[in-house]
């Protein structure tokens, strides 16, 4: 049981560290974080935790302290899991990242099952008395280390020099002049009506409007046929993954970068249109 305890745990933060983003935008999403800036360390915190409670609770020295923690962890995400539930959310609730996607009410029950198996380990675990100053060292350094393992990037220095084949154009070199990129859900309702407004602006502006790349990303059915027949906008696009779409977008796509030489200039998530014209 304490070994499935702390896979669990290292499960849940693994899911994490390897999208960051996804679990950044499910904080602000559901008014856990204000803002990008503050989701981020939220996460990296989170992220760090949870590697600090599966790692100790690997080793049987400590478990009834790190087994108190824990059940208090997940007794806390219970209670917003149950808010959420409660106001009829069943969106995926980013316990396990977007690996495995999970209702609040699916994260209930998951999280019912561990409360009982951690209350039974701490029930059952030997008390000792010394260590705090030992566990404080380790959750220390595993939470501070994810800084470093998974920095922040800085919108306003965004490198787009991996991006250099869109298809309708071939090759494109981004550091060269100015040129404009568009991140965008090929399934999000507000990145299809931008497209629509860039789409008509393009039209309306000719040989005049700026060079503008799409980088892509699909989300469930929705292909890019499906997004260029409904927005009637086709632009050279370039498709990303999900931890790249994430890391690119602000609170919520679509976003339109500028870049001069290479280099980000400027960036808007809203008046995309009016930014182009």
């Amino acid at each position: 049981m304490r070994i499935f305890f702390a896979l669990s745990f290292l499960f849940s933060a693994y899911t994490k560290f390897v999208a960051p983003g996804f679990f950044e935008i499910t904080l602000m999403d559901q008014g856990i974080a204000s803002s990008r800036v503050w989701a981020a360390h939220l996460t990296r915190f989170f992220i760090g935790l949870e590697f600090g409670l599966g790692l100790l609770l690997l080793f049987p020295i400590y478990t009834k302290k790190i087994t108190g923690l824990a059940l208090l962890l997940l007794s806390g995400f219970t209670v917003h899991l149950l808010y959420l539930w409660g106001i009829g959310d069943t969106e995926n609730c980013g316990c396990f990242g977007e690996m495995i996607s999970m209702t609040p009410a699916e994260s209930i029950l998951k999280n019912s099952i561990l409360i009982s198996i951690g209350i039974l380990l701490y029930l059952k675990a030997p008390k000792r008395k010394k260590g705090f100053l030992f566990l404080g060292t380790v959750f220390l350094v595993v939470i501070l280390s994810q800084w470093f393992l998974l920095p922040i990037p800085k919108h306003s220095e965004m490198s787009f020099s991996d991006y250099t084949h869109f298809e309708n154009e071939g090759r494109v070199d981004l550091s060269k002049g100015e040129k404009w990129i568009v991140v965008i859900n090929l399934a999000c309702e507000h990145c299809q009506q931008a497209a629509i407004e860039i789409g008509s602006l393009q039209r309306e502006l000719g040989t005049s409007f700026p060079e503008i790349y799409a980088l892509y990303y699909k989300e469930g059915d929705f292909s890019v046929e499906d997004f260029e027949a409904l927005t009637k906008a086709k632009f050279p696009y370039h498709m990303i993954d999900v931890n790249a779409f994430f890391d690119l977008i602000g609170e919520s796509p679509p976003r339109l970068y500028k870049l001069m030489d290479g280099k980000v200039s400027e960036f808007w998530d809203h008046g995309l249109g009016d930014a182009l014209k």
